[in-house]
């Protein structure tokens, strides 16, 4: 069943429609309604706090979490022109690409936009914009990844927490269906978002704020040993970056991954990361 959120239809700029939610919550009333058995999200649109009455049954292997570059005549992200417009939706991109082009002399504006991926896409093929910004998730699963022009490296750009991942989600009374759906949980991609998750929670952080956050796990030889987490947050202007690491063991549990994210969310906050978020996403 296709169902179509406000998020979807709303032209607004996500971080004056709240952010929080507006992707997700027609899905659930329709989960709590019984209108469908189970729904499936993108991750990094889900809020932080799980209701009580629902479960997050599962979250498949994840995607490339990587945010990519779709410019005009093949160019990357250092080979814009001055004066280049570079279209995004997301503060978190625009905090982080306005700081990398103001670090490497690079004379771009980035210009908030909302719709699909054809509707983003539509604006570099009509010479309205130079580049856009998406996710590579979102395209790797319509098949159009070959549009890239550049894959954004993670030290440029950190993408959302979660992103690039799916959550399933039922209703927690059907327990019957909640185990058939955790088959599909990949336990690496889940330990890895709780913690993003976590960091993003800590900050008191919504899905419109410019936090950035991905969790690595690092392998010594064929054994996964250590995850490293790392967390920005930024002025949309790049002017402030608050942008830090750490590394630990890999969590056992959700309670591990959870602390994690927020003893680096305490760091940041501590280096004056709550400054540089504006109003706080409730």
């Amino acid at each position: 069943m296709e169902i179509t959120t406000y998020g979807d239809v709303s032209r607004e700029q996500l971080a004056q429609i709240g952010g929080t939610g507006v992707f997700v919550t027609a899905l659930r009333d329709a989960l709590l309604r019984g209108e469908v058995d189970f729904a499936v999200h993108s991750l990094k649109d889900l809020p932080t706090a799980q209701p009580d009455d629902l479960t997050l049954a599962a979250v498949p292997q994840r995607e490339d979490p990587r945010d990519v570059l779709v410019a005009r005549d093949g160019l990357t992200f250092a080979q814009l022109p001055a004066g280049s417009r570079v279209g995004t939706g997301s503060p978190r991109r625009m905090a982080q690409l306005n700081a990398y082009a103001r670090g490497h002399g690079l004379d771009i504006e980035t210009v908030p936009i909302r719709g699909n991926i054809d509707t983003r896409v539509g604006y570099v093929r009509s010479g309205e914009l130079d580049a856009v910004v998406l996710a590579a998730a979102g395209l790797n699963r319509i098949g159009r990844i070959d549009e890239v022009t550049e894959f954004l490296a993670v030290d440029l750009v950190l993408p959302a927490p979660g992103q690039g991942a799916l959550a399933v989600e039922c209703a927690a009374t059907r327990v019957d269906l909640a185990a058939a759906l955790a088959e599909l949980d990949d336990p690496h991609t889940r330990v890895a978002v709780t913690a993003e998750r976590s960091l993003l929670a800590a900050l008191e952080a919504g899905c419109s704020a410019p936090v950035g956050a991905l969790a690595d796990l690092l392998a010594d030889g064929q054994v996964v040993n250590e995850m490293r987490l790392r967390g920005v947050v930024g002025s949309p202007d790049g002017s402030e970056l608050v942008q830090l690491s750490t590394t630990g063991p890999v969590p056992t549990s959700h309670n591990d991954a959870m602390s994690l994210g927020r003893e680096l969310a305490a760091e940041m906050l501590a280096k004056g990361a709550a400054g540089l978020m504006g109003e706080r996403a409730q």
